[in-house]
Parts: structure tokens; C-alpha cells; sequence
């Protein structure tokens, strides 16, 4: 089932509206500001805190003509006023206004992304605990390694998450900052303590130095920690459709009572939660390179930037947003089948304990060549029997790998039955589990 996600408060930081309010709330702010300087008469600065406002149809009325929008902006905002709005904008260039509200709606929406992903990692803790000792095998190169459990996996993405939530938590400094610096950056027509005010009064904090922009080394930092953060999400992904391959099982989607997998085969159980999530991440990476690209701007500004910017910030943080969401209710409602996972785990007949035995032989004086040989020619015993479709097990319920090491003479020289019997103890795998989670947790 596809969950219903309604949350609206990310959407609503990136309309039309929530950009001109953001607008009129820097340029309130510089009023206040040079009424602090003794510029503006108090009588003045009431009237626009109390009285500016916009219409947003009417500033499409007026861009037609003027085809500069923020002028069409403050145009609709004179006429909310009167002789005091002489006042709006002064000492002011477009984007001392345009930057420093960007920057309110950026700060916004990455507050609510790092609570999103608290919330992710609040699912992973739960669930690792949950599993910390469900035993699975451990796979490189898509191949059976070693015993491990499946809150190892689980500890390892949220150790990784955690590292996002950092990442996130010091972008937040590199992208909260505003500037009322004037046209050329030079604070010719506007004192820097004026920049100082708005941004106190905004939350934000002076960029040391602008041009006519905020430089957007900024903004590219941003976008390269959600690209990040989407990677680590498509990681979680990608890895729960693998566990849900029908050969493998050992994880799945949860599939809700009345879902349909495929209009064509009834029985289909499909992983589109994660496949849709791993598509939302490849789509939030690539807004990574355009930021970056927006990095070389033309002297002290060009607007090749603003385009770009219309689409990658709105669409990358309300993306990322529903994605988290969207793998926060896959991590909390999966279904996890521990048995599936040991039977996978003895699939290969016991090879697992292929290490445990050859790291033994050293002890009793082996080479380790030798003992790679022993170890390895008894393997490959095993491998032959499976791809011959032969039981992993053999009559007496013992591991095939079990029994050709048994009979092994040139190993039962060195190691006696009870030692390689004690090579095959799940409890080895598992004995720093614990300390593994206090690292994490």
C-alpha cells in the first residue's frame, strides 16, 4: 500500500506566497533597521510594519510590463501605502532582498529535513535493537561471507544517517546568512550596521563579504548534503529490494490487506515502495551538479543562478522531504522472516566457518598457505555438491562443509574433532555484538 502523505508545511514554505512573504518581511525588517539609524521618522516605520502588503495577482499584472519582478513587487506594496513608502527598499538592491528571504526559506525547510531524519534514525535504532541478535549471513560481491545479525545492517545505516544528520546540522551554518550590502557589495549607499540589524532581526548572520549576491558556494553545500542524504536513503533501499528478491526473503515490504502487486500476476509482491524511493534519490542528486555550476557567476552577479534555483530548491527539499517520509514507514512496517534468514545462512552447507577453521590451523604451527589449501580444497568439495543440487545438509542433519572437514586427515593431525566442531558456534560471530552497539547507540 502506497501511505498517504499529507504533510503540507514543507510544500508551503515554496509558493509564490510564502516568496513574497518572505520578501516583505526583509524589507519591513530594513525599515525598522534605518529607523534604528534615525532615517526613517518612527510615525513612517509603524505604518509599514503595520499597513505593507502585496497582492500577488497584482505583481503578475505589473511584471508583464515591468518583466523585473521584484520591482512589480514593490510596486504592489507602494500601493498598500502611502508617502511613507518612499522608505521600502532603500539602499537596496534586488537581491539584498531576494538572497535574505532565500535564505529564511532554506533555514525552514533544512530544519524540517533534520527532523526528518531524526525520525529516520529513531526507526533504525528501534528496529536495530530489535534485531540485534536475528543471525542472517553477511554477503560481499553479492556472494555468502560471514555470520553477522541483522541489526548489524541496521546499526551500520543509522551510524550513517547519523553522520547526515551532522552534515545537515553544519550546512545549516554555511546557508543562514543574509546581506543588505547594496548593489555592488560595498555598503556605498547602505552603513554595514544596517546589515547587521536585519539579519539579527532575521536570524540570520552577516555574510562577511557579498558582491551584489550571496555567493553560492552556499547553496551548493546545501545541495550536495541532500544528495548525500539521498544516497545513504537509496543505500537503505536498494538493500531492502534485495531482500526482498523472492530467491533471498528474508526482508519485505509491508504489503497491505486489499494491495495488488501486478494487474497481470496476482501473486506479485512488489518492492515500489523502495523502487520509488531509489527513483526520488537519483532525482535529488541531480540538482547537486546545477548548484555547483551556479558556483561561477559572471564578475560581481549575472542571473544565470535564478533560473536554476526556481527549480532545485523547491523541488529538492519537498522531494526530500516525502522521501524520508516515504522510508521512515518501509523502515518502521517491514516485515522481517529470521527464518528465511538462517536457512539462508545455511545455504552453502556451513563454507560461513570457512576462516574460524583456517585461522585455527596457524595456532598449531600451519602455514598459512598450508592452511588456506586444507581449508579451501574442502570448500570447493561443498560448492561441487551444491551445484549438483545436493542437500547443504548431510544424512545425520550436519553441514556437507562439517563433514568433509571431519574426514580430512591431513587436518584431524592438528585439530581434533571437538576443535573443528567448535569452529562451526554461531555465539563466536555474535560475541561483540554488544560492544558494537554501545559504539553506535
Amino acid at each position: 500500500m502506497i501511505e498517504r502523505y499529507s504533510r503540507e508545511e514543507m510544500k508551503n514554505n515554496w509558493t509564490i506566497q510564502a516568496k513574497y512573504d518572505a520578501w516583505l518581511k526583509v524589507e519591513k525588517s530594513a525599515v525598522k533597521a534605518w529607523n534604528k539609524l534615525g532615517l526613517v521618522p518612527d510615525e513612517d516605520c509603524q505604518k509599514i510594519v503595520d499597513n505593507a502588503a502585496f497582492s500577488v495577482e497584482k505583481i503578475d499584472e505589473i511584471e508583464k510590463v515591468t518583466r523585473h519582478d521584484v520591482i512589480a513587487f514593490l510596486t504592489s506594496v507602494a500601493d498598500s501605502l502611502g508617502e511613507e513608502s518612499r522608505w521600502v527598499h532603500y539602499g537596496m538592491t534586488s537581491s539584498d532582498c531576494i538572497d535574505t528571504a532565500v535564505a529564511l526559506q532554506m533555514r525552514d525547510s533544512l530544519e524540517i529535513i533534520i527532523e526528518d531524519v531524526k525520525m529516520v534514525m529513531n526507526s533504525l535504532e528501534r528496529r536495530a535493537k530489535e534485531h540485534k541478535m536475528t543471525l542472517m549471513v553477511g554477503r560481499s560481491h553479492g556472494i555468502h561471507g560471514e555470520p553477522i545479525t541483522f541489526g548489524l545492517v541496521l546499526a551500520i545505516w543509522y551510524d550513517e544517517m547519523k553522520r547526515n544528520l551532522k552534515n545537515l546540522e553544519q550546512t545549516m551554518e554555511v546557508i543562514s546568512v543574509g546581506q543588505i550590502s547594496g548593489a555592488m557589495g560595498n555598503f556605498a549607499h547602505a552603513p554595514m550596521e544596517l546589515e547587521e540589524y536585519v539579519c539579527k532581526d532575521l536570524g540570520l548572520k552577516p555574510a562577511p563579504v557579498s558582491n551584489q549576491v550571496i555567493q553560492r558556494d552556499r547553496y551548493a553545500n546545501l545541495m550536495n548534503a541532500l544528495a548525500l542524504l539521498a544516497s545513504t536513503s537509496e543505500k537503505i533501499a536498494v538493500a531492502i529490494r534485495h531482500y526482498q528478491r523472492t530467491e533471498v526473503y528474508e526482508v519485505e515490504e509491508f504489503f497491505a490487506k486489499g494491495q495488488k502487486g501486478s494487474s497481470a500476476m496476482p501473486h506479485k509482491r512488489n518492492p515500489i515502495l523502495t523502487e520509488n524511493i531509489t527513483g526520488l534519490c537519483r532525482m535529488i542528486r541531480s540538482y547537486a551538479m546545477p548548484a555547483m555550476e551556479n558556483v561561477a557567476l559572471w564578475h560581481e552577479r549575472d542571473i544565470s543562478h535564478s533560473s536554476v534555483e526556481r527549480f532545485i530548491l523547491p523541488d529538492g527539499f519537498i522531494t526530500t522531504d516525502f522521501m524520508l517520509h516515504r522510508l521512515n514507514s518501509v523502515i518502521d512496517k517491514m516485515v522481517v522472516y529470521p527464518e528465511n534468514m538462517m536457512k539462508n545462512l545455511n545455504l552453502t552447507g556451513g563454507l560461513v566457518f570457512s576462516q574460524r577453521v583456517l585461522l585455527e590451523l596457524p595456532l598449531k604451527g600451519v602455514s598459512r598457505e598450508d592452511a588456506y589449501k586444507i581449508v579451501q580444497r574442502n570448500a570447493m568439495k561443498v560448492w561441487a555438491d551444491i551445484q549438483q543440487g545436493k542437500s547443504a545438509l548431510n544424512s545425520d542433519g550436519e553441514s556437507l562443509y562439517l563433514e568433509y572437514l571431519l574426514e580430512d586427515e591431513e587436518l584431524g593431525s592438528k585439530l581434533s574433532e571437538e576443535e573443528i566442531r567448535a569452529c562451526f558456534d554461531y555465539s563466536y560471530y555474535t560475541k561483540n555484538i554488544d560492544n558494537i552497539f554501545k559504539r553506535v547507540f
